[in-house]
């Protein structure tokens, strides 16, 4: 169970890191112009951002409400695939390292999350 707690609990983390730096530091230090690239920009940012948040605390609660949940395929299908999609958008649309490196850490505490979560290492 400790592992799905670092799974989502790393996600939550990386969605607000991603928001302070990509959204509310660039904003209050006016680094981009105001025009539709840079409403484009903070609006994909937010997005990302409040999307990982949000998957993540559906996953922590879930965790820590049911964790006999996480032992059926269901549960575990839909983190697995989440974490690939983010993975598979992030290098597809994303120009920069740093969300291909989170998404990258989050596939791998998946997979070790769902290994430790079935007894296979």
């Amino acid at each position: 169970m400790i592992w799905w707690i670092v799974a989502y609990g790393w996600l939550i983390l990386s969605g607000i890191m991603l928001f302070l730096v990509d959204v509310v530091s660039q904003h209050l230090r006016g680094v981009r112009t105001p025009s539709v690239e840079t409403t484009y920009y903070y609006g994909m940012n937010t997005a990302a951002a409040l999307g990982q948040i949000v998957f993540g605390l559906f996953g922590l609660i879930l965790v820590l409400q049911a964790p006999h949940l996480l032992t059926r395929w269901p549960a575990i299908t839909l983190t697995i695939v989440a974490a690939l999609l983010w993975l598979a958008i992030s290098m597809k649309f994303l120009p920069y390292k740093e969300p291909k490196i989170i998404s990258a850490v989050f596939v791998v505490l998946v997979i070790v999350a769902f290994a430790f979560g079935r007894k296979l290492l």
